[in-house]
């Protein structure tokens, strides 16, 4: 007679596992490339104001910025930094950005 086959613990809670995340994945809508883009993009922005604090940025720097955000990252709003500050800031995000996977094109920087 032959055994019955069993997986090894470890085997197993791998499979869970991907099971679990698998049915989790499924229910959770997926975010366009562009959506993406703009959600990592926006969690960088907070976490370089949360380490950094917004003193130095003028309040048409902050607004235009939070327009291009709320705008879902589409590139039309441009963001002048202007200040030594606001410039340092806008070379910081175009790092984050890049390591991100987003192409420069993509950043909202631009002064008439």
């Amino acid at each position: 007679m032959i055994a019955p086959f069993r997986l090894q613990g470890g085997l197993a809670a791998v499979l869970v596992m991907f099971a679990v995340a698998s049915a989790i994945a499924q229910t959770a809508p997926a975010r366009s490339w562009t959506e993406e883009k703009c959600h990592r993009y926006r969690q960088a922005w907070d976490d370089v104001l949360k380490r950094q604090g917004p003193a130095g940025l003028s309040q048409e720097f902050l607004s235009a910025h939070g327009r291009f955000v709320a705008g879902g990252c589409d590139g039309t709003p441009r963001v002048c930094p202007r200040s030594p500050r606001e410039t340092d800031l806008a070379n910081i995000m175009t790092v984050r950005a890049l390591n991100a996977g987003m192409a420069s094109t993509f950043l909202p920087w631009g002064c008439p």
